[in-house]
This record gives structure tokens, sequence and C-alpha cells, in this order.
């Protein structure tokens, strides 16, 4: 920590990474993000307005996060201090804050970037409140974790979200030109391995530049195509956290395309799952609940089918197992949906908890004991087994409630049926309870 507090470090001597050598110098020349710089993004009307707030920059890897905060500085003749809370504990924040107070008494001020900032405790978050307040620092935290989930709501109160983007292929392509540049020659790539390249870089521009760096070194005869690259190099590995939001991200994907109806798309996001090592146990769980939430009686075939991939999996372990699931993501997207059921339970329930603790009505009540007899337990219940079409028509809610409708099916699949015997039912009980 012997430069935590180095405002403008002396460049290193010797060769410099081509990451290093093409970080941009002033914001117009950062790729990628023109949405939150442009005049009228978010950081390009604070610059303009002369009136930069502490900010979360919140985005994946590779797409700037570091350098707009130190571009911000220099846009806004602000002492830049970087810091890492991977690498900060609480006594060097103290000499942070002690040296920005100084600072602050000598009429300059502070911007504070501390990148991974998810990774500071509740504790230390709030530490930061005061100095925030008092002007002392102008904090700007960088993190790729969403930051409702892990950053305290008192320092999101202080601080605006700005979220970036991954860089597309586009604006890869213009990354790779300016490395070229630098560089003085071409790539020694055909067009589909150029194309290669960028894809394996999955949208992280630093990434892009390591490997642009390795295929610059290479000696080479004649300019590769996709194959003979992608031999040389591996992919980069697509993000994703098991217990983070890329995780809740993806399983929404799947369950929606899966309700729309989409088996193409249901199928991709089943296989970005897996290959980001996802449990292909907690995959047969979600599946069926897709089954009984979104397609519900419109197929009662379709929980089976669940069920059955579940059990076949369990059986044949990954790969092979697998692919039951693949056949079961198949069948619910091309199912009919009905969330009929699904709603009429929400209903259900919360007829339940409005209604409290009322009493069934006494007809449909048990009498096993004489006293229970003579207050009327059972008295005028209907067999419905005796009645006409076997179906008596009596009220089976507490007394004094209105009937309520919560099961409503859906003219789609199976539950077009169940529709018709429901209908068929209302017409008898109104005919039976006005007689």
């Amino acid at each position: 920590m012997a430069d935590l507090f180095d405002t403008a470090p002396t460049p290193p001597s010797g060769p410099r990474p081509l990451a290093d050598r093409l970080r941009p110098k002033s914001l117009a020349e950062v790729i990628g993000q023109d949405r939150v710089l442009s005049p009228d993004g978010p950081l390009g009307a604070m610059l303009a307005a002369g009136s930069l707030s502490s900010l979360i920059l919140w985005g994946p890897p590779g797409v700037g996060k570091t350098t707009i905060a130190r571009l911000l500085a220099d846009a806004s003749a602000l002492a830049y201090v970087q810091i890492s809370a991977i690498f900060t504990g609480v006594p060097d924040l103290r000499k942070v804050f002690e040296a920005a107070k100084i600072r602050r008494q000598n009429g300059q001020g502070t911007l504070l970037f501390v990148d991974e900032i998810h990774r500071f405790n509740k504790a230390q978050q709030d530490g930061f409140l005061p100095h925030m307040e008092d002007g002392t620092i102008l904090l700007v935290g960088a993190t790729t974790e969403n930051p409702s989930f892990e950053l305290n709501a008192a320092l999101l109160s202080r601080a605006q979200v700005i979220v970036l983007e991954r860089l597309g292929l586009a604006d890869l392509e213009r990354l790779a030109q300016r490395a070229e540049q630098d560089l003085g020659r071409a790539l020694p790539l055909k067009g589909e391995a150029r194309e290669a390249l960028l894809e394996m870089a999955d949208g992280d521009g630093r990434a892009l530049l390591n490997l642009i760096e390795q295929v610059a070194a290479w000696k080479l005869d004649a300019p590769l195509d996709r194959d003979h690259l992608s031999q040389r190099l591996m992919r980069r590995a697509a993000k994703y956290d098991k217990a983070g939001e890329e995780h809740f991200n993806l399983i929404s994907a799947l369950h929606k395309s899966v309700r729309g109806s989409d088996p193409d798309a249901a199928l991709y996001w089943f296989a970005r799952m897996l290959e980001g090592g996802e449990d292909p146990r907690f995959l047969a769980r979600r599946i069926t609940r897709m089954a009984v939430e979104d397609i519900g009686l419109a197929d009662p075939q379709a929980q089976e089918v669940c069920l059955q991939g579940w059990q076949t999996y369990e059986r044949l372990g990954s790969p092979e197992g697998e692919l039951a699931l693949a056949q079961a993501v198949v069948y619910l997207a091309l199912a009919p949906k009905s969330n009929a059921v699904y709603a009429a339970y929400k209903a259900a329930r919360a007829a339940a908890k409005d209604t409290g603790s009322l009493m069934p009505p006494k007809h449909i009540l048990n009498a096993p004991t004489r006293m229970m007899k003579d207050q009327g337990y059972g008295a005028g219940y209907a067999y419905d087994h005796d009645a006409e079409d076997g179906f008596s028509g009596q009220d089976y809610f507490p007394d004094g409630m209105k009937r309520p409708v919560l099961y409503l099916p859906l003219e789609r699949g199976f539950e077009r049926e169940l529709k018709k015997r429901l209908d068929y039912f209302a017409k008898l009980r109104a005919k039976r309870q006005g007689g």
C-alpha cells in the first residue's frame, strides 16, 4: 500500500501491455458506453453541469469502469485515488480519508475509486457515508454484482448507479482496429477467424486486447482461419455465477422462453446454464415448477413429462440424463399454456387470509356426538350421489361469505374441457339454489 495516496503515479518503464497502451486519454475515446457518456447521458449531463455526484459503476468485466473513473477525475479536476476492496482494510481506509481531508483543506477534492466495492462488508460500507456527506470524497465504486443485492441501502441512497454494458461486436471491432493502429500492422487472421476472435472476448474489451496481443506475437506464414485460431486460443469462459445475479438472469430467461412457447430460445438458455456449470437437478426442479405454474391443467401430462425427465436424469446422470431434461423443456415450450390454477391458488390464499377463522357451514360438518347433532351439525346436508346428475348444488363456503370465483379456466388445451364442466355445474348450481 506504499502508493495508496498517489494521485499521479509515474508511468512504468519498460514494455507496457497493449491494454495499458490503449487506455483512453479522454472520455470521448471510451468505446461502447455512449449511452451514459453522451451529452444526453447521465455522466455527460453531470459533467456539462459541473455537478458530478458519487457513483456506482455496475457492469461486467472489461467494459471501462476503472478508465471512466480516472477520466471523470481528470475532467472534474479532482485528485484521483484508487483502492481495491480486496486488499484494503479499515486502517488503510482511515489513511485514505485523512489524506482526502488534507487535500480538501488545501482546496482540492478527491475522487476515490473503489474497485470491487461489493467486497466490503456492511460496516466498511457505512464507513464511507460521513465522508461522502461532508464532501471529503466523491465516491466512485465499481462492481460486477447487482448493487441492489450487494450494497447497503444507505450507500445507494447517496450514489447514483450507472449501468455499463458489455461491448458488442461492433465495439470490439473498433477496439481491434485501434489495436492494429498501435501495432502498426493488421492481425494475421482471415475474416471468419477475426469474427471468432471477437466472439472469444465475450464482450470484454480487456480480454480482447489480451487475445490480440497473443495473436500479434505469433510468427505466421499465412493468415489463420477459424479452425486454426480455435486450436491456438481458448474461448473465454462465459460469465456465470451459480449463486449470483447471472444465475437468476438465465433461469428467468429460460422460464420466460418456455412461457413464450419458443423451444429454440428455451433450449439455448437451458444449454447456457449447463455450460456455466449449473446443477441439472436445480434445472429439473425449476422445469417442473414451470409445468405447474405456466401449463397447469391446459396439459396435465406436462407435469408428468417433467417428473419422468427428472427421474431419468437421476438414473442416467450427466451428460446422458440431461437430454431427458431437454426433452421436457421442448415439451413445455410447445404445450398449451394456462396459469388459471396458479392464479386461483393465489386468490384462494388471499381469501383465506382475509376471512380469518370463519367456520364451515354446519350442514357440511360431521356430527359424531349427540351434542353436535343437537347443535345442528350435518343438518340439511344433501348427499350428492342421491341428487339428480350427482350434483346437489349446495353452498360449501362459510355462512355469510359471498361466494368468490377463483378458478377461471382458459379456452386452451385440456382446460377447454374443464371450462365446459365448470360452466355446466355453475348452471346447475344456479338452478338448484334458485329452486
